[in-house]
């Protein structure tokens, strides 16, 4: 089983990247963060053409999450469901092939003096209660996104630079840790403990040629999948060439 997340910066705007992509990777489940498209302007019909059912949580210019699956996802939940006032769409869950599956994407935070950040941090803390309301450890499960923190330092392409700045604060990197004490492994780190591979390169300054970039799209598994896990990689590949989306996809591997 091939689980994969990507966020997709945009799916109107990358519709054919995905689509190949989709054809070219064949994961099993693809998570996407970023749509920014109401459910209604998802590209339904062409992710179908190419083999995949989706589950969307959209939104109008800004966020969405998205889970498509070779088999149609089960007992789809959207947004955390924790009775907080949230229009942000940041949250989808689904069930396929037995695996309960996320689609996290992560508030960026923009700056640490600003609300934003507050949200963020906040952000984090419902989802770990959102975790110990719904789950167990126990249960076989991912939770892949756009989490917009680099857990470690070997995680930037130079952390004197990015110390204290958003995406590696120690807040944010604690909160990341607290979500991840729920019982997750980060399934990259496990079989790459120290090898240094980004996700993520800004549009700007050559950051991409250069590779300046972080790592903070994470598939996180349960105990259950971390067993059944034999590879896990980021596709730098995809994010060459025209127009690509500022993330590539990052995809594990679990034997049945």
């Amino acid at each position: 089983m091939k689980i994969a997340t990507w966020n997709v910066n945009s799916v109107r705007a990358r519709q054919q990247r995905l689509v190949d992509w989709l054809k070219s990777a064949q994961p099993d489940v693809l998570c996407l963060q970023e749509l920014k498209c109401v459910d209604a302007d998802f590209p339904f019909e062409a992710v179908r053409e190419a083999g995949y059912f989706a589950a969307v949580h959209g939104q109008k210019t800004y966020n969405g999450v998205a889970i498509l699956a070779r088999e149609e996802p089960q007992d789809v939940v959207k947004g955390l469901s924790d009775g907080v006032e949230d229009s942000h769409a940041r949250l989808i869950a689904a069930t396929v092939r037995g695996v309960r599956v996320l689609s996290a994407y992560v508030p960026n935070g923009q700056s640490v003096d600003s609300d934003a950040y507050v949200y963020k941090l906040e952000w984090f803390r419902r989802l770990r209660r959102y975790l110990d309301t719904r789950h167990k450890p126990d249960e076989a499960m991912v939770l892949g996104g756009d989490w917009n923190v680099a857990p470690e330092a070997i995680d930037v392409h130079d952390p004197a630079l990015w110390e204290g700045q958003t995406l590696f604060t120690r807040r944010e990197r604690d909160a990341l840790q607290q979500v991840g004490a729920f019982g997750l492994t980060d399934a990259f780190r496990k079989l790459h403990p120290t090898e240094q591979k980004f996700s993520w390169w800004d549009y700007r300054m050559l950051a991409f040629p250069k590779n300046k970039g972080v790592r903070i799209d994470h598939l996180f598994l349960t105990a259950p999948l971390v067993e059944r896990l034999t590879a896990c990689d980021v596709d730098r590949e995809a994010r060459k060439g025209q127009q690509p989306s500022d993330h590539a996809p990052v995809w594990a591997d679990l034997r049945d």
